[in-house]
């Protein structure tokens, strides 16, 4: 697990295509897409730049509920959620909560194990997809 719970990925294509190709992955996987946060498109209503960041919120009600079910607390960092960045040099990004971090982080004991790893997975095999290795 990262130290801070944040795991990072370079992607394969830009920002707006890895986005989409993250929103389509989701949906194709079972899940919803609750929300995508355009983060640049806010800065740009108000007259400010910023590089494209975008956040998609997605999950499925039967991996989340049991956690938050064990600790109400969790459902602050659910639904999942992934980042899409592009840095200075034009490289897009990747970024997402480790869950095996927000676990720890909301004193979910061993019991939650299982509907953890499944998470982590399900996010890892998202996130790989999308990748440049």
């Amino acid at each position: 697990m990262p130290e801070n719970g944040l795991v990072t990925l370079r992607a394969a294509q830009g920002a707006k295509e890895t986005a989409d190709r993250l929103a389509a992955a989701v949906t194709a996987a079972g899940m919803t897409v609750f929300a995508r946060i355009d983060h640049a498109a806010g800065a740009a209503a108000v007259g400010l730049t910023l590089r494209p960041l975008e956040v998609l919120i997605f999950g499925n009600a039967k991996g989340g509920t049991p956690l938050m079910q064990a600790q109400p607390t969790i459902g602050i960092d659910l639904p999942l959620k992934m980042l899409v960045w592009e840095d200075e040099q034009g490289q897009a990004w990747l970024g997402y909560n480790d869950p095996r971090f927000l676990a720890q982080r909301h004193g979910l004991g061993a019991a939650a194990d299982p509907v953890v790893d499944n998470l982590s997975a399900a996010l890892k095999k998202l996130a790989q997809a999308l990748a440049a290795f």
